[in-house]
């Protein structure tokens, strides 16, 4: 009985005609994003690898979301898309750990890196807190009480640890000013 009535509590997952307009604009953005790493300088005039250019990474990004949007894109219209009741799926099951709070922590954390720390503290700091909280903030509800002091010390060597190596690899091998 307690079963029956904690299901008819949990919302179905998106239609796949959501999956379909996602699908779109996510395809629309990766055009978009290819258009401006094809516009970017590529340096060669002045003598520079054509390896070295900057729109390099986010054409290559940007093809990415491109294929994947493709492939989704496909998926929804193979899963009923366009099926005049969008394509519920009717084997749709609860996914356990999935919420819309724990992805709404982790949109604020990256909206909070990207606007609120990167470029107005280091780059190796703003990138330590940020995996550090993150890592705290998402392990906090499964670790026992006994062991969250030795969890938040991990997250932060974590934190120190991605900030030190990420501000290295970009810097020594990637050869990119970091704010």
């Amino acid at each position: 009985m307690a079963d029956e009535s904690a299901a008819s509590h949990v919302t179905p997952p998106p239609r796949a005609r959501a999956d379909l307009i996602t699908a779109a604009v996510l395809l629309a953005f990766a055009g978009a994003a290819f258009a401006g790493a094809w516009a970017m300088p590529t340096f060669t005039a002045q003598g520079g690898d054509p390896f070295t250019a900057p729109g390099i990474v986010p054409g290559f990004h940007a093809v990415v979301i491109g294929l994947l949007s493709l492939v989704l894109g496909v998926r929804a219209v193979l899963r009923g898309a366009l099926r005049p009741d969008g394509g519920l799926p009717p084997d749709w099951r609860v996914v356990e750990g999935a919420s819309t709070l724990r992805l709404a922590i982790a949109a604020a954390l990256g909206v909070t890196l990207v606007f609120g720390l990167v470029g107005r503290v280091p780059f190796w700091a703003a990138a330590a807190l940020f995996v550090a909280c993150f890592t705290i903030l998402f392990e906090w509800p499964i670790t026992p009480r006994g062991k969250r002091l030795r969890r938040i010390a991990e997250g932060v060597v974590l934190g120190l640890a991605t900030g030190f190596v990420v501000t290295l690899v970009f810097e020594r091998v990637f050869l990119v000013r970091l704010p």
